[in-house]
C-alpha cells in the first residue's frame, strides 16, 4: 500500500515525479511563461487599438462606466480567442499525448500520493502584492513628475504602461530571487537520499 504522500521506498511523490518527468515540468513552466507574456502583449495591443478605433477615449477623464464594461468585455474576448483557446488545446494535447500514455500504475501512484495537492486551502497573499505594486506605481508617477497632475488628464496609455512597469519591477526584484531559490531548493531536495 502506498502512503498518502510517499512511495513504497519512502521518497516523496513529487520527488519521484520530478526525477521521471523533469522535462515535462520544464515544458509546463515554459508554456506558462509564454502564455503570460502572450497575455500581456495581447493586452498592450488591445489597449492601443481600443483607443485608435475609438472604443474608449484616450484621456481618463472622459471614460464612462459604459466604456469600462465595453473595454473589459472586448479584452476578455481577445484574450480568450488568442491565448485561452491555444492554452486549452495545448492542455488537451498534453493530457492525451503524455498523461494518458503513462502506465496506469504510475498515474494511480501520483493520484493516490496527492501529487497535485489538496485544493481546499486558500491563501490571500494577493492583497499584499497589489499593495506593493501600488507603492511602486506611486514611485514611478512621482519620478515621472506627474504627482501633482490631475489623474483625469492622464492618457490611458500612461496608466497602463505605468502599472505594467511597476509589476515588472516587482517581478524582477522578488521573482528572480524566488525562482533561483526555488530551483536551488528543488535541486537540493532531489539530491537528498531519503
Amino acid at each position: 500500500m502506498i502512503a498518502e504522500t510517499e512511495s513504497k521506498n519512502g521518497d516523496k511523490i513529487w520527488k519521484i515525479f520530478l526525477r521521471k518527468h523533469w522535462k515535462m515540468l520544464v515544458l509546463f513552466v515554459l508554456g506558462a511563461i509564454l502564455a503570460s507574456i502572450g497575455a500581456i502583449l495581447i493586452y498592450l495591443w488591445f489597449v492601443e487599438n481600443a483607443q485608435l478605433t475609438d472604443l474608449v477615449p484616450a484621456t481618463l477623464g472622459l471614460w464612462t462606466m459604459g466604456h469600462s464594461v465595453t473595454f473589459l468585455l472586448h479584452l476578455i474576448f481577445w484574450e480568450f480567442l488568442l491565448i485561452g483557446i491555444p492554452v486549452i488545446i495545448a492542455a488537451a494535447a498534453t493530457y492525451f499525448l503524455w498523461w494518458k500514455q503513462l502506465p496506469d500504475k504510475e498515474r494511480k501512484e501520483y493520484r493516490d500520493g496527492n501529487l497535485f495537492g489538496k485544493h481546499s486551502r486558500r491563501t490571500d497573499a494577493s492583497g499584499g502584492i497589489s499593495f506593493l505594486v501600488f507603492i511602486v506605481f506611486c514611485v514611478k508617477v512621482y519620478l515621472d513628475g506627474n504627482w501633482g497632475v490631475a489623474i483625469a488628464t492622464w492618457k490611458f496609455n500612461y496608466l497602463v504602461y505605468s502599472c505594467l512597469w511597476a509589476l515588472i519591477w516587482i517581478l524582477i526584484i522578488f521573482g528572480i530571487p524566488m525562482a533561483l531559490g526555488g530551483l536551488w531548493w528543488i535541486r537540493h531536495e532531489m539530491k537528498k537520499k531519503t
